[in-house]
């Protein structure tokens, strides 16, 4: 079992910088890949960005350039950079984790991109 927390989500300006964190903990054992994801309101969730556990990172079309996932495995953490933010941005963003093909959720963590 893995529980992820989320946080780092806020109010932001268009333009400013975020960064949220995802501390795994329980069985941290054996997580291979880790990323994010969001659901903005009145659309379906969408994958964000992932990073596995050697290293190997992929990032959405619509963010590649102003985001960037970063792990930390001596903290069982994954972070998640943004920057240039816009009002497209704002949505609920929820970490995710898959350990021996399963796949776990956070509860998510609120980013509001003001315009």
């Amino acid at each position: 079992q893995v529980q992820l927390v989320e946080s780092g989500g806020a109010l932001v300006q268009v333009g400013g910088s975020l960064r949220l964190s995802c501390a795994a903990s329980g069985s941290t054992d054996s997580i291979n890949n880790m990323g994010w994801s969001r659901q903005a309101p009145g659309k379906q969730r969408e994958s964000v960005a992932s990073i596995s556990s050697g290293g190997t990172t992929t990032i959405a079309d619509s963010v590649k350039g102003r985001f960037t996932i970063s792990r930390d495995n001596a903290k069982n953490t994954v972070y998640l950079q943004m920057n240039s933010l816009k009002p497209e941005d704002t949505a609920v963003y929820y970490c995710k984790a898959t350990r021996y093909s399963r796949l776990y959720w956070g509860k998510g963590t609120l980013a509001t991109v003001s315009s």
